[in-house]
């Protein structure tokens, strides 16, 4: 029998990344994300939308690039894997359990520094870095230039 454990996921970031380091030095960054569902409501009902939060984990690298260019309001395409955590919970002694997204794959979708503040368009903690200045528009294009 076949088995598959796979998650596709687009959302916003519901605050910013929080990277921290294991005693092996390997980087973990924990992110929270909402996915929108709309679903068609009975006749004559307006559809309606349902909010999903989802715990990410990231690893290495990419956990480390997360905390850097990702911000709360960043909209990202998540690949991974679904976990099943399960603790004693120290309080009561019951078995807790929460089920988390591993993340193998985390794509960036908003141009770069569209969930920042305007003027904080580069990572975080460094400038922005002017853009190219504005061609002049009166400069027409002939067909000599046009290289096909």
């Amino acid at each position: 029998m076949a088995n598959l454990n796979k998650v596709f996921l687009i959302g916003r970031l519901t605050r910013d990344p929080q990277l921290r380091y294991t005693p092996s030095g390997m980087a973990v960054a924990d992110v929270g994300i909402a996915v929108n569902r709309f679903r068609r409501g009975q006749e004559g009902q307006a559809p309606q939308e349902e909010t999903c939060f989802l715990d990410i984990t990231v690893w290495g690298k990419q956990a480390e690039n997360a905390t850097e260019y990702l911000s709360k309001g960043s909209q990202v395409f998540i690949e991974g894997f679904l976990r099943l955590d399960t603790w004693d919970d120290k309080k009561t002694g019951e078995k807790r359990s929460k089920l988390k997204i591993v993340a193998e794959r985390v794509q960036y979708l908003d141009s770069r520094g569209a969930a920042r503040p305007a003027g904080d368009a580069g990572p975080k903690g460094a400038p922005a870095k002017p853009g190219p200045a504005p061609e002049d528009e009166s400069q027409e294009a002939h067909d000599d230039d046009i290289p096909f």
